[in-house]
C-alpha cells in the first residue's frame, strides 16, 4: 500500500469541478476532485465513469485552455488552477520499426550528437542526420533502415524477416565504421535501457532521460526495439517517462484502467510513479476496475449504482476509508 495523501474538499477549497447537463446517462451531475492527489473514478462497466471524465471533463479544460466554448453539455467548470491535461492510455506506440524507445524518449538525439562529434565523423563531414537510420546517407539501402524485410507469402500474411545485409542493424557498413568508446550506433540502440545508462552515465543529457525510462520500470527495454511490439503497459509508462522530466505544477494527468494486463509488481511501479508526479505539484484521475488500484486511491468517486439506465450517480465519495464504511458505495463491500 503506498501512503495516502491528506485529501482537501471543504467548501472554499481549491478543487477541479465538472457539472454535466445531460450526457448518456449523465443527468445534472457534479463532480469535484481535489488538486494534487489521485482520484480512483470507479463503478461497473457502463456506469458513466468515461463520460464524466474522458467525454466531458477533459474536453472542457482543453476548451477553456484553448479560448473555446465548452462543450454543450458541460454547464459550468471550475479548472482549479489546472492548465494543461495529460491522457495516458495504452494504446500502442508507432506504427512501424522505425519507432523505438530511443526515439519515442527523445535520448537517440543526443546519443547521435555524441557519434557525429566523434574524430571520425568530423574527418568525415559527418553530421548528426548520419547517424540516423532514416536517412540515405546512413542507413542499409536494402532494408530501408528497417532492420528487417517483409517476406510475401501468397494467401498468407506477410512475415519479417532480419535484414540479410545490415543482419538487422538498420546501418550501412560505413556508417558502422564510426565507434564512440569502442561501439557502434548499432551497438548503442542494441543495449538495454539499464545498461545504456550505465555506459553513457557521463554525458547528462542522455543520462537524464534513460533514468527517466528506468524510474518507471522499463530498464529491460532495448533502446532500438521496435515499439509497436511494446504491450500496453509499456506503452503507458514509455509515455510517462517522458513527462517525468517537465514540471508538473498545474497539470492533470487522466489514466484509463492503467491496471489492464500488469502484473502486481508493475501496478507497484505505476503507482510509486504516480507519487513522483504528485511530489511535482501534479493533479491525477484514475478511471479503474482493479480494487488494488482503488484501495491505493488518496480519493474515490464511486459512480452508480448500476450500468445504463441504473447508472450515472455520484453514489459516494471520500477516502478509501469513508467508502468502505459508505452503506451507498458499490464498491465500498469489496474493498
Amino acid at each position: 500500500m503506498r501512503a495516502q495523501r491528506e485529501v482537501h474538499l471543504d467548501e472554499g477549497d481549491p478543487a477541479l469541478r465538472v457539472h454535466v447537463g445531460d450526457r448518456f446517462n449523465l443527468h445534472d451531475v457534479t463532480a469535484r476532485f481535489p488538486l494534487g492527489v489521485m482520484t480512483v473514478v470507479t463503478g461497473v462497466s457502463g456506469a458513466c465513469k468515461s463520460a464524466l471524465v474522458l467525454d466531458s471533463l477533459v474536453p472542457a479544460l482543453e476548451a477553456r485552455a484553448e479560448g473555446r466554448p465548452l462543450p454543450a453539455h458541460v454547464q459550468d467548470l471550475d479548472e482549479g488552477g489546472i492548465r494543461r491535461v495529460v491522457t495516458v492510455d495504452a494504446t500502442p506506440i508507432g506504427r512501424n520499426a522505425r519507432s523505438t524507445p530511443a526515439t519515442y524518449s527523445g535520448v537517440f538525439d543526443p546519443i547521435r550528437r555524441l557519434f557525429a562529434a566523434t574524430p571520425e565523423a568530423r574527418e568525415r563531414g559527418w553530421r548528426t542526420g548520419h547517424f540516423s537510420y532514416n536517412t540515405a546517407a546512413g542507413r542499409c539501402p536494402t532494408c530501408q533502415g528497417l532492420g528487417e524485410l517483409s517476406l510475401d507469402l501468397q494467401y498468407l500474411p506477410d512475415v519479417p524477416m532480419r535484414c540479410p545485409d545490415c543482419d538487422g542493424k538498420r546501418y550501412n557498413p560505413g556508417t558502422l565504421d564510426v565507434t564512440w568508446e569502442g561501439r557502434t550506433i548499432a551497438d548503442g540502440l542494441g543495449l538495454e535501457v539499464s545498461r545504456a545508462a550505465e555506459v553513457f552515465a557521463g554525458e547528462q543529457a542522455i543520462a537524464r532521460v534513460l533514468q527517466s525510462l528506468v524510474d518507471v520500470g522499463l530498464g529491460y527495454l532495448r533502446l532500438g526495439e521496435p515499439t509497436p511490439s511494446l504491450s500496453g503497459g509499456e506503452a503507458q509508462r514509455l509515455r510517462l517517462a517522458t513527462e517525468l522530466r517537465r514540471g508538473q505544477r498545474h497539470q492533470l494527468f487522466v489514466f484509463d484502467e492503467p491496471s489492464i494486463g500488469l502484473h502486481p509488481r508493475d501496478i507497484h511501479t505505476l503507482l510509486g510513479v504516480f507519487d513522483r508526479l504528485l511530489d511535482a505539484g501534479a493533479t491525477i484521475i484514475v478511471i479503474e476496475h482493479d480494487t488494488d488500484m482503488i484501495a491505493n486511491a488518496d480519493h474515490v468517486i464511486d459512480i452508480g449504482p448500476g450500468a445504463g439506465d441504473e447508472g450515472g450517480h455520484v453514489i459516494a465519495t471520500g477516502t478509501v476509508e469513508e467508502i468502505r464504511a459508505d452503506a451507498d458505495s458499490v464498491i465500498g463491500r469489496w474493498l
